[in-house]
């Protein structure tokens, strides 16, 4: 059950050449699974991607395999979700503005899931981290870059949620939370930007090859799970003029 619209990708969409020439887009998370392949594919698209994650080496990482990739350079903003300051979200949009006097796109895909655990035995801490890094993080960091993002023609801001459905169950605990507080935020960004040039999206990848997956079902066999590649190109499509029809609500991924 979710509180959003359903919409779904055009059939056969890939982004075409240049879908995202001259745009800047932040990609929170971008060490991780999703994250790195969505830095790929709007570096493909035509954006200047600011790559940020709390980890400077696996960033430099990244850096390093796009660029031996034939990928345009990242611009790397080290930045850690879990205790970052509202002073350290303004500086990375003053950043940004200095920079390159513009932002088009916000992908959230940094993310905190510690295990599948009972409310009995979830730890404090890690409730509190879930809470902090899937919802709090993402509205101050949203919020220090309003200025720049509604300063743009057109933009759009992408917000990963989970299965709804699944999350609900037992022992998902301050990460199942989290998503659907998540979604609720989504909501409510779009009914104060549904008239301007900001764009607010959710997006729910079909099940696929990340670290998340993997500590979640453990027993699963991972490697038959495709890559994220699918989930990254529909980030694209999101952040693109194209994503428009989808504003306001959630594109699955999922297949019926």
């Amino acid at each position: 059950m979710t509180t959003l619209p359903v919409s779904r990708l055009p059939v056969g969409w890939q982004p075409p050449p240049e879908t995202l020439a001259g745009r800047v887009v932040l990609v929170t998370g971008a060490y991780g699974g999703l994250g790195g392949a969505v830095a790929r594919a709007v570096s493909r698209a035509g954006a200047t991607v600011v790559i940020t994650g709390k980890r400077k080496r696996q960033l430099e990482q990244l850096y390093d395999a796009m660029l031996a990739e034939g990928l345009a350079e990242p611009v790397i903003h080290p930045l850690d979700m879990e205790v970052a300051t509202p002073r350290e979200y303004a500086a990375l949009a003053e950043g940004l503005e200095r920079d390159f006097g513009r932002l088009d796109g916000i992908v959230h895909a940094a993310v905190s899931f510690g295990g599948l655990t009972p409310i009995s035995m979830h730890k404090p801490d890690a409730w509190l981290r879930a809470m902090h890094v899937n919802v709090n993080a993402p509205f101050a960091l949203t919020q220090a870059c309003l200025p720049l993002l509604t300063q743009a023609a057109d933009s759009a801001v992408v917000f990963v949620l989970d299965d709804p459905a699944l999350l609900q169950r037992a022992h998902w605990g301050g990460y199942g939370v989290s998503k659907a507080a998540l979604e609720r935020f989504v909501a409510i960004l779009h009914e104060e930007t549904d008239n301007g040039p900001l764009r607010t999206h959710a997006l729910l990848p079909a099940p696929m090859r990340t670290a998340l997956r993997q500590l979640a079902y453990f027993g699963e066999d991972i490697l038959q799970r495709p890559l994220p590649d699918a989930a990254a190109a529909a980030a694209v499509y999101l952040l693109s003029a194209q994503g428009a029809a989808a504003r306001g609500a959630i594109l699955d991924l999922r297949v019926d």
